[in-house]
């Protein structure tokens, strides 16, 4: 009898050994098959949430550009003539003053809608129709934080909206930089088309589930275009060589 009982015994612990073995290596291939199925999508969870997050910036600063500056202003407020002794040439150039003002306000401007977003604020996000904001998230945490259904990351379309919706957070690194830049097009005789832009670059730091990854927001926004005509040379030259024909203009000459 007591054999009996001993052998009963260790036959239940017998058991109990194997069923929790085969549940620890249930549960242990359970999770290798989610960290081997996150490792495959993550690179495309990656790629889907920079494409977002460009979008989502990049409609932030417009957005903070569009409550302040309405259209770019004309290319020959910002150009002022310099004195020069020559009755024939004139000398032109940008006034800094006013590009500096535009620049500094521009900066400031998409620093604090930045700002505002990843506090939090819906008005300062732009609305689309496949993201939804996290604002609690935002609030209690910082950053933009948006949900995607995972058909959507892993561009799937056979379950399209369905499937369970993926965490997407990115913070702005640092300041917001910006620096001008100008686009000369020649054309006619002494004639030029000018644009002056505003090229603002804001750092980002993209997280998703186990992964993140650094990115850069670019974007050109233009402060002042136009038409810029000179005086027509009483010599006019094709520029293309010592043999280029000359073409004198009838006009007489300034009397000195």
């Amino acid at each position: 009898m007591f054999y009996q009982k001993k052998k009963k015994r260790v036959t239940i612990f017998t058991l109990q050994r194997k069923i929790a073995i085969f549940l620890a290596c249930f549960l242990l291939s359970i999770a290798g098959i989610i960290y081997y199925i996150n490792a495959q999508l993550t690179p495309m969870y990656l790629d889907y949430a920079e494409i977002q997050t460009n979008k989502i910036a990049s409609m932030v600063i417009s957005k903070a550009i569009n409550s302040r500056i309405a259209n770019a202003l004309d290319v020959n407020e910002i150009i002022e003539e310099v004195p020069t002794d020559s009755t024939t040439m004139v000398t032109t150039r940008f006034n800094t003053e006013i590009i500096n003002r535009i620049l500094a306000d521009t900066n400031s401007l998409v620093q604090s809608h930045l700002e505002q977003a990843e506090q939090g604020n819906l008005s300062s996000l732009p609305y689309l129709d496949d993201i939804e904001y996290d604002k609690q998230t935002m609030e209690d945490q910082g950053g933009i934080v948006f949900f995607v259904p995972m058909g959507q990351a892993t561009n799937i379309p056979i379950i399209g909206n369905l499937g369970p919706k993926i965490p997407i957070r990115f913070h702005v690194i640092g300041n917001v930089q910006s620096n001008v830049t100008s686009k000369i097009t020649k054309f006619g005789i002494n004639n030029a088309y000018v644009e002056i832009n505003i090229h603002i670059k804001v750092n980002v730091q993209i997280i998703v589930p186990l992964a993140s990854k650094m990115s850069t927001v670019e974007q050109s926004i233009p402060v002042a275009m136009g038409i810029v005509q000179g005086q027509v040379p009483y010599i006019y030259t094709g520029g293309d060589g010592d043999s280029a024909p000359s073409i004198e203009v009838p006009i007489p000459l300034p009397e000195k």
